[in-house]
């Protein structure tokens, strides 16, 4: 299986990018957590600095089986500037590959980028202006083909959830949501 990578940036809100991470891995998924700077060092919304697997290296996320960008602000506004991460999210939504937000990301990084034209999709409440040409749906997670949205940090469970059951089924997912009791 492919390896899957979780995008950390200055300001990522932490409990959606380590409970991805988490809940993934305890699914049998292989996951990267890769900084979008040269230097591996990235800290959170609240002041957690995050040592992250790797430094930024576009050619890794060649092969990735998700490239997942959590909320959190700046955090989401700081992976928008990066440009080279933002060709790749538009590559692989045109190549139908799996990519993954939540929270202002959806809104500050997906909409912008004209990754949600015509698609269901969630983001923070009162983040909606940048979901372009997509249609807001109130909802904790929201699946449209290859993109999963998440609403924000009480979604954070759910949402790495989703992922986990659409790469390794529902069962295994159910198995993780009932370990972590959350069933």
């Amino acid at each position: 299986m492919r390896p899957s990578y979780v995008m950390f940036a200055d300001g990522f809100e932490e409990i959606e990018a380590l409970t991805v991470v988490d809940v993934l891995r305890r699914a049998g998924m292989p996951v990267v957590t890769m900084s979008i700077y040269d230097a591996p060092e990235a800290i959170g919304a609240h002041g957690v600095t995050v040592v992250a697997d790797e430094s930024f290296d576009p050619e890794m996320l060649e092969d990735a089986e998700w490239v997942v960008c959590p909320g959190g602000m700046p955090g989401a506004s700081n992976l928008a500037e990066n440009e080279t991460l933002c060709e790749i999210l538009k590559e692989r939504n045109d190549n139908d590959e799996y990519i993954a937000a939540i929270c202002a990301s959806p809104s500050v990084i997906f909409g912008p980028l004209g990754l949600l034209d015509g698609r269901n999709a969630t983001c923070y409440p009162g983040m909606e202006d940048g979901m372009e040409g997509a249609s807001v749906v109130n909802d904790h997670v929201v699946v449209d083909g290859n993109i999963v949205t998440g609403m924000g940090p009480a979604s954070a469970a759910r949402f790495a959830l989703t992922i986990a059951a659409m790469t390794m089924g529902e069962e295994v997912a159910n198995d993780v949501a009932a370990g972590m009791l959350l069933k």
